[in-house]
């Protein structure tokens, strides 16, 4: 490859580099973008009850409900679902002088806010919401979750909230659900519906349909529904979830105890907790105030369900993402860039060290000087016997000269000296003049 090529290839190079780095950095800005397209206007807020949250259940004025705090130490409204251990909750209390003020779940705001107007009521219980002394406890594990939407129990966020009032420490958890097999008749008439139509709806649950459309979301195949009204406090829980899977190998298993859903089946080790943890860390504070209807509840635990799956834990594929050229290159640019950047160095080194002047170019220039001045002083004296090695010597003097300044090598540069020279010794011999011979000549002028 010429020199000139290798000037081409080594700007070239840093020209794409220049590019790779400016294209890098454009590239790493940061923006913010924000899509309000599924979120309701502010001006357009969603009407309470739409969702069929609100029980219609009434409570008292806040003067009445203040004087019946004062006459008990519990005051239980009508419509109320909470409950508790009461040994372990009076135990906790003491000697001390509390009031519990339990309301319904399902309240509209005016009633919510008389039963919160109530400043003699030291803990206040709305639906299975605790609240008091300016606090609300929630539950901290899975157990806590079962007790409060499977049967209504409150026991672990009374005994957190008092133990805070009178600055003591948090009591330990007991286990606040007790689970036990399904009794053969109870197996046989669930699965005998499971086996018809897909489901099971006890009877006193609020729930007529499975909500199709978030089913077929949900799952790779058709699950298997069981809904059970809200459970018996106290009493142990038919578990339906590990016996249905071994009567219905790889189907997935929901079985619904009022508002607590557990989810069987495939993959239900590493997906189950992660889709519980989600639903009821997210509705679970609504979930305790509300009356939400039961289908309602599966409906929205469902879509969770389908959002955890799309997301790619379950064995649901991700939604298509067009191929992004760009994002694929980016990270490829900056060695792109340092591979340019090296070509670039290595070359100019190279143009630096070939431009570099050699020692041994010299006596090469010596003799250039040398025999350009002989063709000068010669060119007085030549007829038309020596005009045409004169004019042959000073063009391959001009030639040499050339190569001299190009930095073309040495050999060329002495091979064209050499034909110079040889003509000017065939003008020294037509003049007749042994001084004018070139080897004469210079070793008379080094002289």
């Amino acid at each position: 490859m010429t020199r000139r090529r290798w000037e081409w290839v080594r700007w070239g190079c840093l020209a794409a580099a220049v590019v790779f780095v400016v294209v890098f950095l454009v590239a790493q800005k940061q923006s913010v973008s924000v899509s309000y397209g599924q979120a309701p206007k502010a001006e357009d807020p969603i009407p309470e009850g739409s969702a069929g949250e609100l029980s219609g259940a009434t409570v008292p004025s806040t003067d009445e409900m203040t004087a019946l705090v004062h006459a008990n130490a519990v005051v239980r409204l009508p419509g109320s679902v909470a409950s508790w251990d009461e040994q372990r909750v009076r135990d906790a209390i003491g000697e001390a002088d509390l009031r519990i003020l339990v309301a319904p779940p399902g309240l509209d705001e005016a009633a919510r806010d008389r039963v919160k107007a109530v400043d003699d009521a030291d803990l206040v219980v709305l639906g299975t919401q605790v609240t008091g002394g300016g606090s609300q406890a929630v539950p901290s594990t899975f157990a806590e979750w079962q007790a409060q939407f499977a049967t209504g129990d409150v026991t672990d966020l009374l005994l957190t909230l008092i133990a805070k009032k009178y600055n003591r420490p948090s009591p330990d958890g007991v286990e606040a659900v007790r689970w036990r097999p399904p009794s053969a008749a109870e197996l046989a008439q669930v699965t005998g519906a499971l086996r018809g139509s897909g489901k099971y709806l006890a009877p006193g649950t609020t729930v007529t349909d499975i909500p199709a459309g978030a089913a077929q979301a949900a799952f790779p195949s058709p699950a298997l529904y069981v809904v059970l009204p809200p459970q018996p406090f106290g009493q142990p829980l038919p578990q339906y979830g590990p016996a249905l899977t071994v009567l219905f190998p790889g189907r997935p298993i929901v079985v619904v105890y009022g508002s607590w859903i557990e989810y069987d089946g495939p993959q239900a080790a590493d997906f189950a907790d992660v889709a519980a943890a989600g639903f009821y860390g997210q509705f679970g504070d609504r979930l305790s105030t509300y009356a939400y209807p039961q289908r309602n509840v599966l409906a929205a635990y469902l879509n969770n369900v389908a959002a955890v799956r799309y997301a790619g834990l379950f064995d649901r594929p991700l939604p298509y993402v067009p191929f992004d050229a760009l994002r694929v290159a980016l990270p490829v640019l900056p060695w792109l860039f340092a591979a340019c950047a090296a070509v670039f160095l290595v070359l100019s080194a190279r143009s630096a060290r070939t431009k570099a002047p050699r020692l041994a170019d010299a006596a090469t220039h010596v003799r250039l000087a040398g025999l350009t001045a002989l063709a000068i002083e010669v060119s007085g004296l030549t007829g038309a016997a020596t005009d045409a090695a004169l004019t042959r010597a000073i063009t391959a003097l001009q030639a040499a000269r050339d190569a001299v300044r190009d930095r073309l090598p040495d050999d060329q540069v002495r091979t064209l000296l050499a034909d110079a020279s040889g003509e000017l010794d065939q003008v020294a011999a037509g003049l007749g003049r042994t001084d004018y011979r070139p080897e004469n000549y210079l070793r008379g002028r080094l002289a």
